[in-house]
């Protein structure tokens, strides 16, 4: 059985998600220098994409 067509998005995922995983968060805060090795990856500060 398919899809209708109106049920189908045009273009897939489009644009940037707005939550980071909490990987990502950990390789941004490394970038600024901001994560110690060792550190509890729990309880992360918020953290800004770069765009």
């Amino acid at each position: 059985m398919s899809k209708h067509n109106s049920l189908k998005i045009s273009g897939g995922i489009i644009g940037n998600r707005p939550v980071l995983k909490r990987f990502e968060r950990i390789k941004i805060l490394k970038e600024r220098d901001q994560w110690k090795e060792g550190q509890s990856p729990l309880g992360l500060p918020k953290t800004k994409a770069e765009d």
